[in-house]
């Protein structure tokens, strides 16, 4: 497990969606985002606000005497990456190679698809 990334539950993974796409929000707008996709209360956003803190992924500074600015201390791209390796690591033994194929093998692929995959793959080959 990395370090640098703190371990975030599913619903907190809602607080940081809000946070990588808007940056820095008050508590106020992280809620009005949230209540529009979600019926929490305003009071439960705050406690997952609240442990997103805790656990520095989201850091705080003053706005005023009353209200701060969140801002994610995470960065998706690096939360992404650790996800996606805790996933592998936990479901599939750490093989990126039986996670594909699983996958390959559960979806409705359409020729574009296919294609799209090998061009990939090939550029991925290519950087060797």
């Amino acid at each position: 497990m990395n370090k640098s990334v703190p371990q975030i539950s599913e619903a907190e993974i809602e607080v940081m969606k809000v946070l990588w796409e808007n940056d820095a929000s008050t508590a106020k707008e992280i809620i009005a985002e949230i209540e529009k996709t979600n019926d929490w209360k305003p009071k439960t956003i705050q406690t997952l606000l609240s442990r997103l803190v805790a656990k520095g992924a989201v850091i705080t500074e003053k706005k005023d005497a009353k209200s701060f600015i969140y801002s994610a201390a995470v960065k998706k791209e690096d939360y992404q990456s650790y996800a996606n390796k805790s996933f592998i690591k936990k479901l599939y033994d750490g093989s990126l190679n039986l996670m594909l194929a699983s996958f390959i093998k559960d979806a409705q692929l359409s020729k574009d698809d296919i294609e799209e995959l090998k061009n990939i793959l090939e550029e991925k080959q290519n950087e060797s």
